[in-house]
Parts: C-alpha cells; structure tokens; sequence
C-alpha cells in the first residue's frame, strides 16, 4: 500500500457526504449548493448529487431558496449519542443555565478535538452565547479543552501542547476547573469543570460569557456540583 492509498478513504463518496454534515455543521446558517461545493471543493453537480442522497434521508432539507441546512433526522442520531450522558446532564444543564445567566454545555473528548453534545441556553437572559450541539474546536483551545485534558496523562495529549498550555492545564487539575478567554470565540469567556466517567471519553461542563459579576472561582464551584451529581448517578 503506498502513503497515498494509506490516508485516502475507503470511500470518497461517503467521506465527502460526511464532510457536507460537517460543512453545514460548523455553519452559522444555511448555505447554497455553491457555497457547500466550494467548501468541499468539487464541482456544484457533485454536491448536488450528495445533497439529494443526504436529502432523501432527511440529513439535511433546503427552504424555498435553495439553502440547505441540517434536517431533522441529525437531532434524532446525535441524541443516541451517549444517551444516558446527555439525559443525566440534561437537567444539570438546565439549571446551570438558568441560574447564572449563561449558556451550559457539556463537552467531550473526540480524536484531538472537544465537541459539544448538548447545550442550553438561559431562559430568561437579555443576551447569551450560543454554543450549538455539534460544535468542535481542537481540544488544545477553551477552557473544556483544559478540563478534559487535565484527566489525561501527558502521554496522551496531543503533540502541539505549548509549555504555556502545560502550565496552564497543570493549573486546572489542581485547583479542579479551567478557564480561557478569547481562544475560541472571540471576547467570550468561559469556566469549565472536568466530568471523568467510568468507562467513558474524558467530559467536561462548561459556561460561555461576556460579562458577569461572578468570578470564576464561584462559576467553578456550581459546575463542579452539577458534576458530581452527574458522575454519582451514571457511576452509582
């Protein structure tokens, strides 16, 4: 086998049908066939085709001008999973949310990077930072990323861990939660505390903000508390 073959798919079809899920994913609204084509980088005809496959089965559905976004059937997979993960932090989630004034979301390690499962935002906010499920960003960035490394051995963080990020996720196992500021998006804070489970990826439950009167200490110990319930009853 040679390097090329090694790290092309297995199917180029389905990697970029994959791709285009991801594509509309990371999006922050529908996009047109050209714009998805683009990203892909094939020609419009081959995303369409992509698109009518991934339509039929309700992947993703257009509106009346031809943009296309995620359909339905994406809620439904992406509930199933970690199933009793998400139903567990739910309610934990919720109440987070509600009574610091601050979108909660619960993070888990995948590959190199850190992906939101699940997300709520407060009810009652005049303004919050949406955090949708489904959201990555490379785990070595964000307080999430901090806290799921920190359940980590340095053996198996990836390769472009900085000394400073060393330092800094040092920090966070000791005193038990991470914190960053503007390394994901930008002038957004967040606080996040590590959710280690039994048998499953590293976890962590995170805020997003702009502006609080809270400190992160006390943001810290309301996760910590929310992951501690979480832990005892998947744990038991």
């Amino acid at each position: 086998m040679t390097a090329a073959e090694s790290t092309s798919p297995a199917s180029q079809t389905l990697s970029r049908g994959i791709r285009i899920l991801e594509i509309l994913a990371d999006a922050r609204g529908p996009l047109l066939i050209d714009e998805i084509a683009g990203r892909l980088g094939v020609h419009r005809s081959i995303a369409y085709r992509l698109l009518r496959t991934l339509e039929d089965h309700r992947l993703v559905g257009r509106d009346a001008a031809g943009a296309v976004s995620l359909g339905p059937r994406m809620a439904a997979l992406a509930a199933g999973v970690a199933h009793d993960l998400q139903a567990e932090a739910l309610p934990e989630l919720t109440a987070i949310a509600n009574e610091l004034g601050m979108t909660c979301f619960l993070a888990v390690l995948d590959g190199d990077e850190c992906i939101t499962l699940a997300s709520v935002e407060p009810r009652h906010a005049v303004a919050s930072v949406a955090q949708r499920p489904g959201a990555r960003h490379p785990v070595t960035a964000g307080a999430p990323g901090k806290a799921i490394l920190a359940q980590l051995a340095p053996a198996e963080w990836p390769s472009e861990v900085s000394a400073a990020l060393r330092a800094e996720i040092e920090v966070t196992r000791a005193r038990g939660y991470g914190t960053s500021h503007d390394e994901v998006i930008p002038t957004v804070k967040a606080v996040a505390a590590p959710l280690a489970l039994r048998g499953q990826r590293p976890a962590a439950i995170a805020v997003v903000h702009v502006a609080t009167a809270l400190d992160d200490a006390g943001i810290a110990v309301r996760l910590q508390r929310s992951a501690a319930v979480i832990r005892d009853a998947l744990d038991g």
